[in-house]
């Protein structure tokens, strides 16, 4: 895989030339997503293309997508700027990377023992979830769509095992968004870098420790050739959702059938997302253990008594924005949250369990 660094100003600039306004050409639109992801990474970035194809289905090759990568045009985290300003039409990356602009943007994205996948699609969809996140991105000239999820994301790869709270002091860790406050709070020295960035940075001893996604994305990004302690899901990140984000001002210009057949494009790979997802993280996790002697952990009592502390104070903190509708937001998601944790508990926990002790081979 060719991984891309984040390109210069001058670079930045010739590319707001290149991205001009969408094309007309015999009645057919054409737009530029910009991502995140190095081109064709497993679910992200193969997820981008996926996307530009659904749209082109859903409304007839009336709207083309043409895909570029991190790195290409604009930098993995200046996708935001770049439609938010027109110079791109569309972007697909993860909402959590916009904590600095907003924190209720970044909880949509993912929240330490936050929502599932499910719970987090039913908020949206019908708990006002997406007509608050439609009102918060309008103040940046954005139009939002959920257009992704990973499910439970794994904890990261770590050169040495973990047994206590102390062995996160210090550490220099790899972790995106609200994910790294929550490090911080432990002590971690966490550093915020474009995926395709990290494993160069492990490989060099620039960090400890990364986390991403899950098998299928973190073994093509060969982080375990380095860091080879591989630790489980541990509602670090129970669900971590994509966006699928256009320019509110060209959105806005299209008849009401292409609105809808976009929205229909995103919703249908939304869905789709996480059965891929479901379906090839077992076999990537399968791949990583027998061929490449990834050691699989699960993280320790005490560490997840001390995250799951330090998320409940963070949330707290969070409470007390001082902006109307990030408050709005996060009191929304907690009360979705707190009756969606106890109907798992009655529910989809004793199901587990039964699972676990039918075993079938």
């Amino acid at each position: 895989m060719k991984r891309r660094g984040v390109v210069k100003a001058g670079a930045l600039a010739a590319a707001s030339v290149a991205l001009a306004a969408p094309a007309l050409s015999q009645g057919r639109i054409e737009w530029r997503m910009v991502t995140s992801w190095p081109r064709n990474l497993p679910g992200t970035g193969t997820g981008a293309n996926r996307i530009a194809e659904r749209i082109g289905q859903a409304t007839g090759g009336r709207i083309i997508v043409r895909v570029f990568a991190a790195g290409e045009i604009v930098p993995a985290f200046g996708v935001f700027d770049a439609v938010s300003q027109g110079t791109a039409d569309l972007y697909h990356s993860t909402p959590h990377f916009w904590f600095a602009r907003s924190r209720a943007a970044a909880i949509i994205g993912s929240f330490p023992f936050g929502l599932t996948t499910t719970e987090l699609t039913g908020w949206l969809r019908n708990a006002g979830g997406q007509a608050m996140w439609d009102e918060l991105y309008a103040r940046f000239n954005l139009k939002p769509f959920v257009c992704g999820n990973s499910g439970p994301q794994w904890t990261g790869f770590f050169r040495r095992e973990l047994a206590t709270p102390d062995d996160l002091r210090g550490l220099r860790f790899r972790a995106g968004g609200l994910i790294g406050g929550l490090y911080q709070r432990l002590g971690a020295s966490v550093v915020q870098m474009p995926v395709g960035e990290v494993f160069q940075a492990l490989q060099a001893g620039t960090i400890d420790a990364a986390e991403f996604a899950g098998p299928w994305a973190d073994g093509p990004l060969g982080f375990g050739r380095v860091a080879r302690f591989y630790y489980r899901p541990c509602g670090q990140e129970p669900s971590a959702s994509l966006e699928t984000v256009i320019n509110k001002a060209r959105f806005d210009t299209l008849p009401d059938d292409l609105k809808a057949a976009v929205r229909f494009a995103c919703e249908g790979y939304n869905e789709e997302s996480v059965a891929e997802w479901d379906h090839f993280n077992p076999l990537a996790l399968k791949e990583m253990v027998e061929r490449q002697s990834i050691a699989v952990r699960s993280v320790p009592e005490p560490i997840l008594r001390a995250m799951a502390e330090a998320a409940a104070r963070f949330i707290r903190e969070l409470r007390e924005d001082q902006d109307p509708l990030n408050r709005r937001i996060i009191e929304s998601y907690i009360a979705y949250r707190e009756t969606a944790v106890d109907y798992a508990a009655e529910a989809h926990a004793p199901v587990n369990a039964g699972r676990a002790l039918a075993r079938w081979s």
